[in-house]
């Protein structure tokens, strides 16, 4: 699995539960306060007298409340949306008289934590508490605060009150820019510009009743309930109906996470897949979480329609085509449901047309996440190879290296490796003894006739560039007479990155230094191939973890030594993975640089379905003889 921001979330998602924190505020600011809460004069917009402290005042023109930390009492308001489950409970009240300025948020989230609160929809309200800045994942985590009452007590004044009018997404009302930039510092404090910048919007109706129409959906259904739309669907629309995510410069504003607070047993949540359409309204509060940014929180849902595409079928190869796929089996192990296994095989053997050489991403030990010092895969390849066997595939045979026990980084205990299986009927693996989980692996041999020292090799494995990270395996195999160099990759996650929505913009992307420092060392070892043979037929493959357009996969192919397949693509095709309604590039296939002939397809079966059996589509490569 890979991460985008902290915290692949597809996979190992932290908690859903972090704590909140209030930010505390100058002491100008208590004084204020202090003034209005005994019936002086409140220094905010319109010499507002305590009585009359409105949640716009609250909310404020930046991301932070001018009240935080500080007490508020008796604050208007109609209750709009109710969130009475989990332990992050509460209620969301709007302001009916909202004020001229766009850049003010006219609601709030009143947080009661495990309390089921005693109010209902078109309740008016008045609440007492502390104004709060509550950070999603912790204020470490580094994202955008979201402005709360906690403490809370209230009175209803009156019930059965219509409710404001939603705010209406689209192309027309949210910008294409998406974030201010501050050098990397956080964006907080500067005044929201929600005619400008798309998080501006966003955070500029924190809290309110927002919608969408007939929305396309981009991001599947997730086993959390989520999906997510976009309120620009034909913006960067890739041929199958997501977002792609084509360069840091647009992260595609459009983009909101859905959930619902509607009980699943009154309307179970829609399961969606990318280019599919909630049709008519989906509509709620807008609200912000470390699980996907802005979204909105569903009092009412679009009804479902069907318009995604069927899974692919890749061709099949030629008698005098080498067929290479990669595909990332996601945490495979003996520990596996047997379905997984099978659904494998049968995207092995029907969708990728049994390729001749596969290159898998996160193979675990035979015991998988059990952290005993088990490092042998043997059982995890054989049962998937068996799997491929049932549905009429060929008889793989696999080479891989076992790594040194927890040095590898992935699920802890689960000592994940890339490996390779192929058909002995159509290929031939050139074994070469010598290879083991920390002799790198060199090129010898004659001018124009490369060679490995140990097939299969990990690539330079004492480089700290591969801490706690996956090592490079290289093979080397015949096929019809001819040697070809495979390397397997899965390069470092995302893990630790700040988000797309980070409160820092732009957002720092720390894990890039490690890949790119990875990238260098494969780039180096192709280039120690093409020393000895410029014409060797070499392919990298694997999940690198990073973008076309990023500085690891400038690095890999730099001075063209190698080329990645996925620039060939038509652009609306360049994506294999769906994070956060975002159709990207994490899986790569590069060839060395005089391989003309190269059939290239990513094979679209898995990222853009609620059901799936890995987070990533596979992808397979054809070279002609």
């Amino acid at each position: 699995m890979s991460a985008q921001t902290p915290p692949h979330i597809p996979p190992h998602a932290p908690t859903r539960t972090p704590r909140r924190r209030t930010l505390r505020r100058p002491a100008a600011v208590t004084a204020v306060v202090a003034a209005a809460l005994t019936g002086g004069l409140l220094a905010v917009p319109q010499s507002a007298s305590a009585a009359e402290l409105r949640i716009h005042d609250i909310q404020g023109t930046t991301r932070l409340s001018p009240f935080a930390g500080k007490q508020v009492a008796d604050v208007p308001g109609t209750v709009t949306a109710v969130r009475a489950f989990g332990s992050a409970r509460g209620f969301w009240v709007q302001d009916p008289r909202p004020d001229r300025d766009p850049a003010t948020s006219e609601a709030v989230f009143v947080f009661t934590g495990k309390q089921t609160p005693k109010v209902a929809v078109g309740d008016s309200v008045r609440v007492s508490g502390t104004v709060s800045e509550y950070y999603p994942g912790g204020e470490r985590a580094g994202l955008q605060s979201v402005t709360e009452i906690t403490d809370a007590a209230w009175t209803v004044a009156s019930s059965g009150n219509p409710l404001p009018a939603a705010f209406k997404l689209n192309a027309s009302t949210v910008p294409d820019r998406y974030a201010p930039s501050a050098g990397g510092k956080s964006i907080e404090n500067l005044r929201l510009r929600p005619n400008a910048y798309a998080l501006d919007r966003y955070e500029s109706l924190e809290g309110m009743r927002v919608s969408l129409t007939d929305a396309s959906v981009v991001g599947p259904t997730n086993t959390h309930n989520e999906l997510w739309a976009t309120a620009e669907p034909g913006h960067n629309r890739t041929v199958r109906g997501g977002t792609l995510y084509g360069s840091y410069r647009d992260p595609n504003s459009g983009r909101v996470k859905i959930t619902s607070l509607i009980p699943f047993a009154q309307r179970p949540f829609p399961v969606a897949d990318t280019g599919d359409l909630l049709t008519g309204t989906t509509a709620g509060p807008l609200d912000y979480d470390n699980f996907g940014g802005y979204g909105i929180a569903a009092t009412e849902l679009g009804t479902l329609t069907d318009r995604g595409p069927a899974r692919e079928t890749t061709r099949k190869q030629r008698a005098d085509e080498l067929a290479v796929a990669t595909y990332n089996v996601e945490n495979l192990s003996p520990k596996t449901p047997p379905a997984k296994f099978a659904r494998l095989a049968e995207a092995l053997v029907k969708n990728l047309a049994s390729p001749d050489i596969v290159a898998l991403e996160e193979v675990q030990d035979d015991n998988g996440p059990t952290d005993d010092g088990t490092v042998s895969a043997e059982a995890t390849l054989k049962q998937l190879t068996d799997a491929v066997k049932t549905a009429g595939g060929p008889s793989y045979a696999w080479r891989q290296i076992d790594p040194v026990n927890d040095q590898d980084g992935g699920q802890p205990g689960g000592n994940i490796r890339t490996a390779f299986l192929y058909n002995p009927d159509r290929v031939s693996f050139t074994d070469i003894a010598g290879g083991d989980a920390t002799t790198p692996v060199k090129v010898t041999g004659s001018p124009g006739k490369p060679r490995l020292s140990a097939s299969p090799g990990r690539i330079d494995p004492g480089n700290p560039a591969w801490a706690n990270s996956r090592k490079p395996l290289a093979g080397q195999f015949s096929f019809q007479g001819r040697p070809v160099f495979v390397v397997a990759n899965h390069f470092n996650s995302k893990g630790g990155d700040q988000g797309l929505d980070s409160r820092f913009q732009p957002p720092a992307r720390t894990s890039e230094t490690q890949r790119v420092q990875q990238a260098e060392a494969v780039h180096g070892f192709v280039e120690d191939l093409l020393t000895v043979d410029p014409k060797a037929d070499v392919v990298v493959a694997g999940d690198l973890n990073d973008y076309q357009f990023s500085p690891a996969l400038k690095a890999l192919t730099k001075g063209g030594v190698l080329t990645d397949l996925v620039d060939r693509l038509p652009r609306g095709e360049r994506y294999g993975y769906v994070y956060q309604g975002n159709s990207q590039v994490l899986d790569h296939m590069l060839t060395s640089r005089h391989l003309r002939r190269v059939d290239y397809d990513i094979v679209h079966i898995n990222a853009e379905y609620a059901d799936q059996s890995s987070d990533h589509d596979p992808q397979v490569l054809r070279l002609k003889r």
